[in-house]
């Protein structure tokens, strides 16, 4: 495997600086792709074994799944933030893994004992994001590669369940064992990207003068940047709170969702899903012409504001019946991905670079997702535990329509204060330079 690998980090050290950021954007959104297919495929299934307690056995499959998630996210600000560069591709590859063996045990135990092995397949899971970002981060062409690796936050989930339910339906596969056949398909793939990605030269020192030094942080660096910028982290994580749990709503029960609008379809999530990951793509990726970080700062919360927009008007147009489901579903699915992916891929990378920050986006990331997950759990155990008693498409539209509404306000306060921190870092500037 070493010697493979050099053989092919000679040959991408030979190529231009513009094709080794083509095939290092592949390879993170076929990697990142390929760890959808032991993450989400069981989500395909609707598994109508008894209920357990009073709450549906897939519900319960779920809540053990992205309740491993969150805790893999709690452990990886620490873990992501000191990552470093020494053997991340095994790590990698380890870490899925062992996602995927725990497949094989969800197979191999009867229901709902089961369920444990859905909590095990969360817990490795959580560190990939950071793992493969961590490649991408740092350079002048950041914003294309997260573009291209954000893409597989929206286009993965429904190719995966189509896939799988694709499975199930022509071959046969028993829903059991249909996540762990999910992920054979994707083995060899996994590893070929992984392979990849190691492959392409690190940030070169053009990269590092434009984005600055990315480098890993410790407890100490940690806590120093909490206090620095800590009101401002609070608004930003509370908007990435209410739209993650959108979000993991929407991905978890996509199928439920469509059902409840009269949509049985197998093709339609990976339909509706590729058309948003599509404009989404080319919305984050039209940042790239914006060299100056602050102003693309600045784009970037009107991204977000705009996606709380369009979710929030849709669901009203929806529920007066001024539009049907489908577009509904696209429209909110558009607006939700617009303020969701952007904090997955340009919003910390722009935030770093904006007040020239030497850390690394995984710690900021980490941050958000540990309480994003955890704000997905609670939702899910209210709703279950009858404190809420509606069906998913109900549930959903509510869910929209509140967080259109929090959101919005967040963004705009959130855009205040960085606003105004920069321009008290610059007068700090000036008045140096005029001491001196």
């Amino acid at each position: 495997m070493s010697t493979l690998l050099r053989t092919v980090s000679k040959r991408l050290s030979g190529v231009s600086y513009r094709m080794q950021m083509v095939l290092l954007a592949l390879a993170a959104f076929g990697c990142y792709t390929s760890m959808y297919a032991y993450r989400k495929a069981f989500t395909a299934g609707v598994f109508t074994e008894l209920p357990l307690w009073g709450v549906d056995y897939k519900v319960w499959l779920v809540i053990a799944q992205v309740f491993g998630y969150m805790l893999s996210k709690f452990y990886g600000i620490k873990f992501v933030s000191e990552l470093g560069q020494e053997r991340r591709g095994i790590k990698l590859l380890i870490l899925i893994g062992v996602a995927w063996l725990s497949l094989l045990g969800f197979a191999l135990v009867p229901a709902p004992y089961n369920i444990a092995f859905m909590f095990i397949n969360g817990l490795p899971l959580g560190m990939i994001w950071g793992i493969v970002f961590s490649y991408l981060e740092g350079r002048r062409a950041t914003e294309f590669l997260a573009a291209i690796m954000s893409v597989s936050l929206v286009f993965a989930s429904g190719f995966v369940k189509s896939l799988a339910r694709f499975l199930m339906e022509e071959f046969h596969i028993v829903e059991q064992w249909m996540p762990f056949a999910t992920g054979l398909l994707f083995a060899v793939p996994l590893v070929l990207f992984t392979l990849v990605l190691e492959a392409v030269p690190s940030p070169d020192s053009k990269d590092k003068t434009l984005r600055n030094e990315r480098k890993a942080m410790s407890h100490q660096e940690r806590l120093a940047f909490l206090k620095k910028f800590l009101p401002g982290l609070i608004i930003v994580v509370f908007t990435y709170l209410i739209f993650s749990v959108l979000r993991d709503i929407r991905d978890n029960f996509e199928v439920e969702i469509w059902a409840d609008i009269g949509v049985r379809e197998t093709l339609i999530y990976v339909q509706t899903d590729s058309l948003i990951a599509l404009v989404v793509l080319v919305l984050m990726g039209l940042l790239i012409c914006v060299k100056n970080n602050m102003k693309a700062f600045t784009y970037i919360h009107g991204m977000l504001f705009l996606g709380c927009l369009l979710a929030g008007v849709f669901t009203y147009l929806f529920h007066a019946k001024v539009v049907d489901g489908v577009l509904w579903m696209i429209m909110t699915g558009l607006g939700l991905y617009m303020v969701y992916i952007p904090f997955n891929a340009i919003f910390f990378e722009r935030f770093l670079a904006s007040f020239k920050v030497k850390g690394n986006i995984g710690f900021l990331m980490y941050l958000a997702d540990s309480v994003g997950y955890l704000g997905s759990v609670c939702v899910l155990l209210v709703r279950e535990l009858g404190l809420v008693e509606t069906s998913w498409g109900d549930f959903f539209q509510h869910a929209v329509l509140g967080a259109a509404i929090l959101g919005g306000i967040s963004v705009v306060f959130s855009w205040v204060y960085f606003k105004k921190k920069k321009a008290m870092a610059r007068i700090r500037v000036e008045n140096v330079e005029l001491a001196s």
